[in-house]
């Protein structure tokens, strides 16, 4: 028979049960950060979550009844990655949740199920410093102990991060959350200069080179050989860019010539050879003027900063005669963001004394200090992406939850802040994990296939 001394279900009796409980977790367990999960946006059908937050986090006591997740065995170091089995069994108290957590959530919009710990929740675990999600949460265990339920086992699993905003105010939390998930590093500039350059009179230079034919199949731009002038002088030099043809990455053809040395002396067009490349069938004409006042060899005296895009570059007119043809040229951009060489398209006719060179300033604009979580938007392409970190010494800013691809010349601005930078450079879509080899498995297939080089099934 049933202890009479026990009533077997009184508010006394469960009460006392449950102080000794709570006491019980206060000794022997450990304090986590429970995080609900705020609904933002949904499917109206399905029911899909598309969009969701964490931005409340409650330090409970909690007793870690298992942790089978941090035994031997449960790390996966495959060759597409490294995977973490990490597990976590913890019981906490439905009186301390219930007067706690869910008086606080109650009146807060977009939470739901607010009655009990849900799954999709988070749990920060600050032995471990890792998240955890709810996956499962038991009620009914310990069963009706006096006619009533006393805890509420969470059964969790290590959280995936995908497209989550996570902004709880806890630095332990937050700073975790800074490196997690697919991240773009935007390097950005705010402060440029311009760059300056001059150049001479050429005697019997070559006025400009026309592409006859872009020919096919190369692999790399080729080398441009120009014949040097009958008598006394210099002979020219010329650079050849490429582009992709017929939409084959192997298939390369000549996208433009550009001189880089108008030279000196000539009195009739020199002959000019591609050589190198891979490829074939390319051909061009060099012309020469008959009348005098070319531009020579353009020399960069400061290279200026801040260039993300090649600028506009100009030159002053020659004399106002009838041959005259003013020069143009295409500057350069390096990875550096500096000009490094300005090529002559066409190096003018009729020129009496040097032509002024301007170069126009870098397009930059640089202001504010971008904040933790904030939506940032470039310019043009409307792509959005929340801030996981900005550094102000080296102008990096990291983003996730990117929304479409962000550009090099691109302006992007924080919604918040109101911070404004360019973008000089993009890392796009780092996934934080030491332990990845899906580009060494890339790199090692290239070496058996490798379509950069040579398409095996044929060219078009």
């Amino acid at each position: 028979m049933l202890n009479p001394f026990f009533l077997q279900g009184s508010p006394s009796e469960q009460n006392l049960v449950q102080d000794l409980i709570n006491e019980h977790l206060r000794m022997f367990g450990v304090e986590v950060f429970y995080m609900p999960r705020r609904y933002l946006t949904e499917k109206t059908i399905t029911k899909e979550v598309i969009e969701s937050k964490f931005d409340h986090a409650f330090p409970i006591e909690a007793y870690v009844a298992n942790y089978q997740g941090y035994a031997e065995n449960s790390d996966i170091l495959s060759k597409f990655g490294f995977s973490s089995g990490d597990e976590l069994t913890l019981i906490i108290s439905k009186e301390r949740y219930q007067l706690y957590i869910q008086a606080l959530l109650k009146d807060h919009q977009k939470m739901k199920l607010v009655t009990r710990p849900k799954e999709g929740d988070l749990i920060f675990f600050p032995l471990g410093g890792k998240l955890f999600e709810i996956k499962f949460v038991e009620t009914e265990k310990p069963f009706y102990q006096l006619g009533k339920n006393y805890t509420y086992e969470l059964r969790c699993e290590l959280f995936e991060y995908e497209d989550e905003t996570i902004e709880t105010g806890v630095d332990i939390i937050d700073e975790v959350v800074e490196n997690e998930g697919y991240i773009a590093t935007l390097t950005l500039t705010g402060i440029g200069t311009t760059a300056t350059a001059f150049t001479s009179i050429s005697a019997g230079g070559i006025k400009s080179i026309t592409l006859l034919n872009d020919g096919n199949g190369y692999l790399s731009a080729p080398q441009i050989k120009i014949s040097p002038p009958s008598g006394a002088g210099t002979t020219a030099t010329a650079v050849a860019t490429i582009r992709s043809k017929s939409g084959f990455t192997t298939a390369y053809s000549i996208a433009n010539v550009y001189i880089t040395n108008p030279g000196s002396g000539y009195t009739f067009a020199p002959s000019i050879v591609f050589l190198g490349g891979g490829g074939a069938g390319a051909a061009a004409t060099v012309g020469i003027s008959t009348y005098s006042g070319s531009i020579g060899i353009i020399t960069i005296t400061n290279q200026g900063s801040g260039y993300t895009t090649s600028p506009l570059i100009t030159f002053s007119s020659p004399p106002n005669v009838s041959y005259a043809v003013t020069a143009t040229g295409i500057p350069i951009v390096s990875a550096a963001g500096t000009i490094s060489q300005i090529r002559i398209i066409n190096a003018g006719v009729g020129y009496t004394q040097s032509p002024t060179i301007i170069i126009s300033p870098p397009s930059l604009v640089g202001i504010g200090t971008f904040v933790f979580n904030e939506i940032v938007i470039g310019s043009g392409n409307s792509t959005t992406a929340r801030v996981k970190d900005w550094n102000a010494v080296t102008s990096t800013l990291r983003v996730g939850i990117v929304t479409g691809y962000f550009g090099i010349g691109q302006t992007i601005s924080g919604t918040s802040s109101g911070a404004k930078y360019t973008i000089s450079n993009v890392q796009t879509f780092n996934v934080v994990d030491s332990y990845a080899e899906n580009d060494v498995l890339e790199n090692e297939g290239d070496l058996i296939v490798d379509f950069t080089e040579k398409n095996p099934f044929g060219e078009i």
